[in-house]
């Protein structure tokens, strides 16, 4: 079936790929993957090269081969970059605006990089047809496009954003007249990435003094004590599917209570309207939820119930009825876990990707976005300001942990897809391979430890 004739029977399938669509991005329906995008290659100023006949096939899982056929479909299918914001930042520039018709003359402008000259005297980037490094979809590449990707999702890890004194200025007038309380103004400063920073020796800064308040606050609204659900079982027990699945839900149960108690504890909750935290809520609890056990509960979920589920045997029709969703949400998992135990995220690091991520003004019914946008970027400029602090020698930490964040709300809603039935057998065979390459890294740094003796 050709992808008009799809996009004629679901009106939600992205114009540019075929996935499933979010809503309206730059003018067209499309999905947050083309949207973000989008958004990089003109906020960035890309130019791509085709090494075929400028004709690749453009579907969800071959968007990524060729950024050059994509970014030329999103200008033919009417994406407006008008609408882009100049700054970079979140929100479109203008609601209004709609998808545009432009000729073949002025799309091969924008494709050879000749428009970008004439708009601005910044450098053209020119990337190769390897792949595009920041448009991250699957787990090979470093993470994912989300499906309410926050200002995480237009980072690229090596990404230069060095900005004039005059620039600077501009925006730090336009954050801190924000009409915040005074406890939460936006912080006086925009920061900067260097593409050569892993060349440079890291400059000591000291914390800049706002940071430092909001990051305590966020840590003490969290409840970073163990989970109390029971999860001894004695030796020899068999397990249930029954069984392992209640043990599941009274986990979500607990893990969920959890997360209403810390947004009543959140510096900001009463600034926000009953309606939108609410709102929050019901459409980022599942993400919350999956980052907790990612991180503060990490010992817990990875241990203990992972001692459980090796106790559970899945029977011979549980195994040939796992689904190919399940395999691929199984797949992303066990990456998600290898990147959060690569990464040793702190837990001040965690609050503020939570607060960032609960403070998503993408979604949809909420009635103060402008205030949930201010919100997020004050989070956001806080956790770069405490990762670049408190690790000066990771130049790229702090985009790499922004970047788990599309990835968590992605696996969040294939997880909801998943089966109930799956669930058991699901988890089992994660947590068996994430405490698999547990033991093995333990075991390999225990055997160079005895070798250097």
């Amino acid at each position: 079936m050709s992808l008009l004739s799809d996009v004629a029977a679901d009106p939600r399938v992205c114009l540019i790929c075929g996935d499933r669509a979010t809503g309206l991005h730059y003018g067209i329906i499309s999905c947050e993957g083309c949207k973000g995008f989008f958004k990089r290659s003109i906020c960035n100023k890309r130019v791509y090269r085709c090494s075929r006949d400028k004709n690749c096939e453009m579907s969800r899982k071959q968007r990524n081969r060729c950024q050059y056929c994509r970014l030329l479909k999103c200008l033919q299918m009417g994406m407006n970059r008008k609408a882009i914001r100049e700054d970079g930042m979140p929100g479109g520039r203008n609601k209004s605006i709609g998808p545009v018709q432009i000729t073949d003359e002025e799309i091969e402008r924008i494709m050879s990089g000749q428009e970008f000259k004439e708009e601005a005297s910044l450098p053209e980037h020119t990337w190769s047809n390897n792949g595009d490094s920041s448009d991250h979809s699957s787990p090979s590449n470093g993470a994912s496009e989300g499906n309410q990707p926050s200002p995480a999702s237009t980072l690229s890890s090596n990404r230069s954003v060095e900005m004039n004194g005059g620039y600077t200025a501009a925006l730090r007038d336009q954050y801190m007249n924000t009409p915040m309380n005074t406890p939460y103004q936006l912080l006086p400063h925009l920061f900067s990435y260097h593409a050569q920073s892993g060349l440079l020796a890291p400059q000591p800064r000291s914390l800049y003094p706002q940071s430092h308040p909001l990051v305590l606050q966020l840590v003490a609204a969290e409840d970073l004590a163990p989970l109390t659900t029971p999860m001894l079982i004695e030796d020899g027990y068999k397990v249930t599917q029954v069984e392992l699945f209640a043990l599941l839900c009274r986990l979500a149960d607990e893990l969920l209570f959890r997360q209403i108690s810390w947004i009543k504890k959140l510096p900001f909750f009463c600034e926000l309207s009953i309606e939108d935290y609410t709102c929050l809520l019901s459409s980022t609890w599942q993400e919350l939820i999956l980052l907790s056990c990612l991180t503060i509960y990490s010992a817990q979920i990875f241990g203990d119930l992972a001692d459980v589920t090796a106790k559970y045997t899945p029977s011979e029709d549980e195994m040939q009825g796992f689904s190919e969703n399940g395999m691929e949400v199984m797949e992303r998992l066990i990456y998600l876990f290898r990147k959060f135990h690569q990464l040793k995220v702190s837990n001040e690091e965690y609050a503020c990707m939570k607060a960032i991520n609960f403070l998503n003004q993408d979604i949809r019914g909420l009635t103060n976005v402008s205030q949930l946008e201010q919100l997020n970027k004050r989070y956001w400029y806080v956790c770069q300001d405490y990762t670049e602090y408190k690790y000066p020698h990771q130049p790229k930490r702090f985009p790499e942990i922004m970047m788990c964040l599309p990835e968590i709300r992605f696996m969040a809603g294939k997880l909801v897809n998943v089966p109930l039935e799956q669930l058991p057998l699901l988890f089992k065979a994660v947590l068996h391979s994430c405490k698999s390459m547990l033991c093995k890294a333990f075991s390999s740094r225990t055997h160079r430890w005895a070798m250097s003796r």
